[in-house]
């Protein structure tokens, strides 16, 4: 790995401080304006060539096409494939994970990440990032493509921050900006986008009922 993929340790230990504090974070410093222009680029590709598909609710045969809930468009992504971007993106994510398990203990395994384009007016309704059956999403990272972002283009990323979900906060999907939240604890939304809106959405998965944090 060359020193221009490594993250430095400060940056690394604030990450893990305030996961450890809070159980979300907001940053902006683990990605340059170069590998976000980069990761756009390679999504627009990708959309611009029809490789996406629209986004369904639910696992393995409960999933569902439910436009009432989500109306986004996704393509899975994997290490090794899409590029040197999307390379980028998982070398990034993956020094996270490991600064979070040694730190934090959360056992975390792999990545699972789709590049995410909402159109004009796509939403996603409040909802948690975790299977009824399955335990394994521990950690969520939303990472923003969105090259200036106008005030007024909606498309926020709403994190509700306590069980009643009255306390929130609004993330603007601005380019750059990376989300981290526990998946079982908080309950989140995309809000009505007027532009389009483009994300690499992504779960740190640990083994199924590997519950030791």
């Amino acid at each position: 790995m060359t020193d221009s993929k490594i993250i430095s340790q400060d940056i690394l230990d604030s990450v893990v401080d305030t996961l450890a504090d809070k159980g979300w974070i907001v940053d902006r410093s683990i990605f340059s304006a170069e590998d976000i222009a980069r990761l756009r680029e390679a999504c627009l590709a990708d959309w611009e060539q029809g490789r996406f598909h629209e986004a369904a609710v639910g696992k393995g045969m409960q999933q569902d096409r439910r436009i009432e809930i989500r109306s986004d468009s996704v393509l899975w992504l994997e290490p090794g494939r899409g590029g040197e971007a999307v390379q980028l993106y998982f070398d990034r994510l993956d020094q996270v994970r490991q600064a979070v398990n040694r730190s934090l203990y959360l056992g975390l395994e792999d990545l699972e990440s789709h590049f995410a384009v909402y159109p004009r007016g796509a939403f996603y309704k409040k909802h948690l990032d975790r299977f009824r059956n399955d335990d394994a999403r521990t950690l969520t990272a939303v990472l923003y493509l969105n090259q200036d972002w106008p005030e007024d283009a909606g498309g926020e990323m709403r994190l509700y921050l306590d069980d009643t979900c009255v306390r929130h906060l609004d993330v603007r999907p601005e380019a750059g900006t990376l989300v981290l939240f526990l998946s079982d604890r908080f309950w989140h939304e995309v809000l009505p986008a007027g532009h389009q809106r483009l994300s690499v959405t992504g779960w740190f998965r640990r083994r199924l009922g590997d519950l030791s944090w």
